[in-house]
């Protein structure tokens, strides 16, 4: 059975490095080609001692490759990406550079003039359990952030089914390796270790990422979101905890309600392998090196508001393997593929 040859770009990220990973033990593509502009010339197994058995050496440019996956930072990615596209390569963007509709946007959020708008409206946002044949006939793949992806698969379905009042708050608390791998005084082991703060009160950089896509499951109704992330001393994972007033007289009192939300989650994501609809409220643990998210719905009859939880793992679902189900999906390929490991306990 022939392999599709795959190529990262920029392996030396923790995006990147996850990617490699995942893709040396897939069965149904082959890791050919890898970049990192530092570490060029090198094996990959001496940069990263746990790929030893990877066999390649990291080079300058990308090598021939049917597919390939951008790894850059924002801002330099799409100058990497662009070329790709004109050379007729499937392309899944880890970074942030395709994901928003509205050039004006990335002045706002990034601080750049996006090279390419034209490409915006094609590239397909890679949130498979919303955008999953789009994403199957896709050239270009947007792949949704961390945060965004830990926040808009628990507010899905009751936005689209307008249960929620448009006031949200999404409370999110992210492990260190979410900030990279670039040495960095406020992530460092002696600032981290036991303590916990919150951080861009302002507007995070991925707050229009998940308005663009609240507003795009309900048009009628502009979301306004009250976004805060937190850093706390643990390498992986995301907690997301989301609240909103629910609309009056939707959903019925006390248990019955409860349950009502429960229904509606597990209808939801009946047919959807990564996102499981758990009785309990998840602990990031549970995700740790797999591609799942767990998501726990309930409501606080006392206050009206639903309350939902879910958990992630930030490199894989919210990043390299959510990158990976993608390209399952634009490779024609089932989309577990190579995705199917339980998580790491403890």
């Amino acid at each position: 059975m022939n392999q599709t040859k795959i190529g990262i770009i920029n392996v030396t990220g923790y995006a990147g490095v996850e990617l490699a990973r995942l893709l040396y033990q897939h069965p149904r593509v082959e890791l050919t080609s890898v970049t990192g502009r530092s570490t060029a010339g090198q094996r990959i197994g001496k940069v990263f001692p746990h790929l030893a058995s990877v066999d390649l050496t990291i080079e300058v440019e990308l090598g021939d490759v049917e597919l390939a996956f951008s790894a850059m930072p924002h801002q330099e990615s799409a100058k990497e990406v662009i070329p790709l596209l004109n050379r007729g390569i499937k392309v899944v963007d880890v970074s942030a550079d395709f994901r928003l509709k509205d050039a004006t946007e990335y002045l706002s959020w990034y601080g750049f003039t996006h090279p390419a708008p034209q490409l915006l409206k094609q590239a397909v946002y890679g949130l498979t359990e919303l955008y999953r044949s789009q994403v199957a006939s896709a050239q270009l793949v947007a792949n949704p952030g961390c945060y965004p992806t830990g926040a808009i698969l628990p507010l899905a379905p009751v936005v689209k089914a307008g249960l929620i009042e448009p006031d949200i708050i999404i409370d999110s608390k992210s492990g260190v390796s979410g900030t990279g791998r670039t040495v960095n005084l406020q992530t460092h082991y002696s600032e981290v270790n036991e303590d916990a703060s919150a951080y861009a009160l302002d507007g995070h950089r991925h707050l229009p990422e998940i308005i663009q896509e609240l507003k795009l499951l309900r048009p009628e109704q502009l979301p306004s979101v009250t976004f805060v992330p937190h850093l706390i001393p643990m390498t992986r994972g995301i907690l997301t905890t989301c609240y909103a007033p629910l609309v009056s007289g939707k959903v019925a009192a006390g248990g019955k309600g409860k349950e009502e939300i429960r229904e509606l989650y597990l209808d939801f994501y009946q047919d959807e392998p990564f996102v499981k609809i758990v009785e309990f409220p998840p602990h990031t643990k549970y995700t740790w090196g797999n591609n799942l998210c767990l998501i726990h719905p309930t409501i606080d009859h006392r206050t009206g508001k639903l309350i939902v939880i879910s958990c992630i793992d930030n490199l894989v679902k919210g990043a390299a393997g959510q990158a990976i189900q993608n390209m399952n999906l634009m490779l024609g390929l089932p989309e577990t593929t190579g995705l199917e490991a339980l998580a790491i306990y403890p």
